[in-house]
């Protein structure tokens, strides 16, 4: 593997600070250097100065998309962090009846687990009737994964045994071992592409907010632009989660504090 320089780590530190607001510590760059060596191969460059540069010419717009995918971690599983859908499935069953429909969004939502997780718990609750998921994530790689609901089974292990039958089909023969959302379900979760450090596209308002495990990238000065920018896309009176490891102490005095990590907007 090609060693990166102090130099050149500082050099992507501040090109994904700028892409997605994205704070990598010193600790890091072994991380980096591993996740985009491969690229520098595929791209026929010498060293990271070289890819740094081809990043920074405008002339590979393709590439930076995919720099972008290496540097961003997309951790996660089906149904993790169980009491915020406890939370979610008694706010369906609050707005059973209501004739627009209870919309979700889950703004960080990597390869689908948690906009599918949500999906099961509004179609137990809500049936097939007015409810909208929408998932937004600034990879395009994740996105694609999402979009074809195909997953390892090991990320379903937190998946209640009722929705395991009910929502996902289990692979077999070549595909045993993972497992497929149903296409039904499939149908009601939308993927966007969404950079959080940047004006967002038109969502529409929601009731409910996902935003977990997204911040602890982030510094104290994009951790309000984003709160304030996600925020504002959620209807009052809806809710807004976070992270458990997370908090919104110095970083948005508009929503009020429920419960840890659970926000309303009054």
């Amino acid at each position: 593997m090609i060693e990166i320089t102090d130099q050149e780590f500082r050099h992507f530190q501040h090109f994904i600070y700028d892409a997605a607001g994205i704070t990598l510590p010193a600790s890091k760059k072994t991380l980096v250097s591993g996740r985009l060596a491969k690229r520098l191969q595929q791209c026929h460059l010498d060293n990271y100065s070289e890819y740094f540069s081809l990043l920074s010419s405008g002339q590979a717009p393709q590439e930076v998309q995919v720099a972008i995918d290496l540097l961003t971690t997309n951790e996660t599983y089906f149904f993790r962090e169980p009491h915020h859908f406890e939370l979610l499935r008694d706010l369906a069953l609050a707005g059973r009846g209501r004739t627009d429909a209870f919309r979700v969004w889950s703004a960080a939502s990597s390869t689908g687990e948690e906009a599918f997780s949500i999906a099961m718990v509004l179609a137990d609750c809500l049936g097939m009737g007015a409810w909208e998921v929408v998932g937004t994530d600034i990879s395009a790689r994740v996105l694609q994964a999402a979009n074809a609901a195909h997953y390892p089974m090991e990320r379903a292990r937190h998946v209640p045994p009722a929705y395991l039958k009910r929502f996902c089909l289990r692979g077999t023969g070549p595909q045993e071992g993972t497992l497929l959302i149903d296409r039904l379900l499939r149908a009601r979760v939308q993927f966007r592409h969404a950079n959080l450090n940047e004006p967002l596209p038109e969502l529409g308002r929601f009731d409910v907010i996902f935003l977990r495990n997204v911040m602890i990238y982030f510094n104290d000065d994009t951790k309000r632009q984003v709160v304030t920018r996600v925020a504002a896309q959620l209807r009052h009176g809806g809710h807004f989660f976070i992270g458990h490891s997370e908090s919104l102490n110095g970083i948005n005095d508009e929503l009020a504090l429920l419960a840890p990590s659970v926000y309303q907007k009054p």
